[in-house]
């Protein structure tokens, strides 16, 4: 097994110009973390070949999100609504492992505080589940969604902030 350096990372706020890379970023992750958690027809349901640019530009203008970059590179993004839901947070195939996640839930974390909110909440996939149970966040129950006509399981996971 080899070892895996944590990367250096910087978190910016998203510009409408990330929206390309984003899709990409997501549909990539998706589809190679997922594989062992979903079947393939789950995985195509949950990260088709076509996406609506203008639907997820419209998706991430409308919450705050922010994209996380290592040596100049777009490896991750995730976003916080007003009420401290996570919808979306997701590294660069290539870069999972190495700390992204976590760097990105610590920079959600310390905007929720700055925002005085006292808890964030999330849906996570079998696949991120764990990332988020190693930063603090229990879960609350497993649900069936559907997307596109095909259902799935996730898990509702909160963390309260003191």
């Amino acid at each position: 097994m080899t070892s895996r350096a944590m990367l250096p990372v910087s978190i910016r706020p998203f510009l409408v110009a990330d929206s390309d890379t984003l899709v990409a970023l997501f549909r990539d992750s998706v589809r190679s973390a997922s594989p062992h958690d979903y079947t393939e027809m789950q995985v195509m349901a949950w990260a088709p070949e076509l996406i609506d640019l203008e639907q997820f530009k419209a998706r991430r203008e409308a919450k705050a999100t922010w994209v996380a970059e290592s040596l100049g590179r777009v490896i991750g993004f995730c976003d916080l609504e007003h009420d401290g839901h996570i919808d979306m947070l997701y590294v660069h195939p290539q870069h999972q492992r190495r700390g992204v996640a976590g760097a990105m839930l610590d920079y959600l974390e310390e905007v929720a505080r700055q925002r005085k909110l006292t808890r964030l909440y999330t849906e996570a996939s079998i696949t991120a589940r764990p990332v988020f149970e190693g930063h603090g966040f229990h879960c609350i129950a497993p649900q069936i969604v559907t997307v596109r006509g095909v259902s799935m399981t996730n898990f509702r996971m909160e963390k309260y902030l003191n």
